[in-house]
């Protein structure tokens, strides 16, 4: 089970197993819209792609999703909207402002950025961030915090469904 706690409007959210993972996935896919930003970042192999393959299939991609390492930007169609899945771990900044960025930041899908951390300056001010680090036992620690309209009601929400749960 996930325990959520909110700590200066950051939530906090336990996954145990892969599926609270997924749970955490589906939840955050449920209130996307075009032009939704998430910046991941975290400890290597924490879990950034799985909870990204997540997401993705929570908003109807049925292809396979996996790491855009080396491609660095993924695009796939998905039922809702579509999906824009970046990986910035080996761009310098200067790269990753020739890619133009900004044609995914305010388009018509969801932008999900690995290492987003890295490319800071680019990013847009309004977006939710996502850090997951490993918590022992195989469990993972989100911590998120939204920036701007609507990520910080987002949290909110994810706040008070803890509390219900």
């Amino acid at each position: 089970m996930s325990v959520m706690e909110w700590n200066n409007g950051e939530v906090i959210w336990m996954a145990h197993s892969q599926e609270d993972t997924m749970r955490l996935a589906r939840k955050l896919a449920e209130l996307a819209v075009p032009g939704t930003i998430i910046a991941l970042d975290g400890d290597l192999g924490a879990g950034k792609t799985t909870w990204s393959q997540a997401f993705a299939a929570s908003i109807g991609v049925r292809d396979v999703v996996n790491s855009p390492t080396f491609t660095i930007i993924k695009e796939y169609e998905g039922e809702q909207l579509s999906f824009y899945h970046m990986d910035v771990y080996r761009l310098s900044m200067e790269e990753a402002d020739e890619l133009g960025l900004d044609e995914y930041f305010f388009g018509d899908g969801v932008t999900v950025v690995e290492w987003a951390s890295l490319i800071d300056e680019l990013l847009p001010p309004r977006r939710l961030e996502i850090y997951i680090e490993h918590a022992g036992d195989g469990a993972r620690e989100f911590r998120i915090k939204g920036y701007g309209v609507p990520y910080a009601q987002w949290c909110q929400l994810l706040n008070e469904m803890g509390e219900s749960e």
